[in-house]
């Protein structure tokens, strides 16, 4: 796991800048730094105040190397739990390699990845929701995912999983005091009560679990399907919307043979937009192929923009279309449907009104009409995603997973009461649920979860 040894790493992006970082953590990593630091105010940094800043030189024997500030903290009052010291110095690549250099002498090595925040998590600085939390936070590229992860960093669902954790703990504790007594014929655990328990951590995992939906999302950007027959005019809309010409628009039919995606940011949330090959039948093995992808693409989306050629559109087709979209809100239930009609500065003259349903837009992605309106119809979907995030919402995919096995150890408890098993095997199914919500918050872990958790950070961090 983490030696009780001496870390430092560059804690800013490595390259020319006008200001680096340098972190050195561990038990001598103060008086490592004053024997290479001469202050100005000629104070050693062991006696210096706490979180105070000062201004000097990093010098090697008798060579100047920079013009430096350093920022002392002292354990536990430091990201790491232990003494901290910070380099802030000028952004040259040879002056952060000279300092490193002249540090790595001493009793000190350069950090692993993520190894800065394991060992806050071991010294008690964070849980181990809120040390993952750090990673999204760093990685966060939206005004959503941002909030999200700071919501985790304050703490998140920590309260609520430890509150049922705890209760849990109480209950296997008196199933166990039975079995202590099972010739004494004693019931110390109420089979009623541990059954509305039981109910009650069922309503709160599934609120959990059903927010991951909306957090992974807001994480990893909102996927949109552009859909639609070849020709209709899915690459021109992709082009307009991103506001460059990223795919190739082209009179031919099916163009795109494959997905093609990119992104913008609505209202605070990465928008991923993918174009998808023309859906028609074809004897052309590749261009099945980017079919079969389109329709994967649906499934993965969150919205579907279904794109009809207004300008060619006649009483059989609207009758086509009509059944299609209804097919796809029967296959894709969860999934927002934007129907489009394209091309309306040449539409045809079929009325629209059995179309009414879908309530299609009108725009002409070529000419750039009306597309603010599909803008807004995306909008009032991010609007209504956005306000469902809170504290609960989670969007790791490890925090999912545990509360997916939690989950089903509650169910296995809850049969069993009902099927009157025995406590020995009531108490393993609960001890099991109480493993993996310690598993969650990081109060059960092992040297590989761990590992590969923090494997995952950047350096310095």
């Amino acid at each position: 796991m983490v030696k009780n040894d001496n870390i430092l790493a560059l804690a800013t992006p490595s390259g020319v800048g006008a200001i680096s970082l340098i972190r050195i953590s561990g038990p001598e990593s103060i008086s490592i730094v004053n024997n290479i630091f001469h202050g100005s105010e000629n104070i050693k940094l062991i006696d210096q105040e706490p979180n105070k800043v000062q201004l000097g030189y990093i010098i090697d024997n008798d060579t100047t190397i920079d013009k430096v500030l350093i920022t002392v903290f002292k354990n536990p009052k430091s990201y790491t739990g232990e003494d901290l010291v910070e380099i802030s110095c000028h952004g040259s690549t040879f002056i952060q390699e000279s300092i490193i250099q002249l540090l790595l002498k001493f009793d000190c090595r350069v950090a692993k990845p993520g190894e800065f925040t394991m060992r806050s998590f071991l010294n008690g600085k964070m849980d181990l929701g809120q040390a993952e939390s750090v990673a999204d936070l760093i990685s966060s590229n939206s005004e959503a995912s941002h909030r999200l992860a700071m919501n985790q960093m304050r703490g998140g669902f920590k309260k609520d999983i430890n509150d049922l954790r705890t209760e849990l703990v109480n209950f296997a504790s008196l199933i166990e005091l039975e079995l202590d007594f099972s010739q004494e014929d004693v019931e110390f655990a109420n089979m009623k009560e541990l059954n509305k328990l039981l109910d009650k951590i069922v309503l709160n995992l599934k609120k959990l679990i059903d927010s991951f939906k909306t957090g992974n999302v807001i994480k990893n950007g909102l996927p949109i399907a552009i859909v639609g027959e070849p020709n209709t005019g899915k690459s021109t809309l992709l082009n307009t919307l991103l506001n460059e010409d990223r795919a190739i628009v082209s009179s031919i039919a099916g163009t795109t043979r494959d997905t093609i995606e990119d992104q913008i940011n609505i209202n605070g949330v990465n928008c991923r937009f993918i174009d998808t090959a023309g859906i028609r039948s074809t004897d052309d093995e590749i261009e099945s192929i980017g079919i079969e992808r389109t329709f994967k693409k649906m499934g993965e989306s969150e919205i579907i923009i279904f794109i009809i050629d207004y300008s060619i559109l006649d009483k059989a087709k609207l009758d086509y279309y009509i059944k299609y979209l209804g097919g796809i809100q029967d296959k894709f239930p969860k999934t927002k449907l934007i129907t489009i009609l394209n091309k309306k500065d040449i539409k045809a003259e079929t009325s629209i009104v059995d179309l009414q349903k879908f309530n299609p837009i009108e725009i002409s992605a070529k000419n750039k009409t009306n597309i603010q309106s599909l803008k807004d119809e995306i909008s009032d979907y991010i609007k209504n995603l956005t306000n469902q995030i809170n504290n609960s919402t989670i969007s790791n995919s490890r925090h999912y997973d545990l509360l997916n096995k939690t989950f089903e150890e509650i169910h296995k408890v809850k049969l069993s009461i009902a099927n009157q098993i025995s406590s020995d095997l009531l108490a393993i199914d609960i001890k099991q649920a109480i493993y993996y919500l310690g598993e969650l918050t990081g109060e059960i872990s092992n040297d590989e979860i761990l590992g590969n958790i923090f494997s995952k950070f950047c350096i310095g961090k």
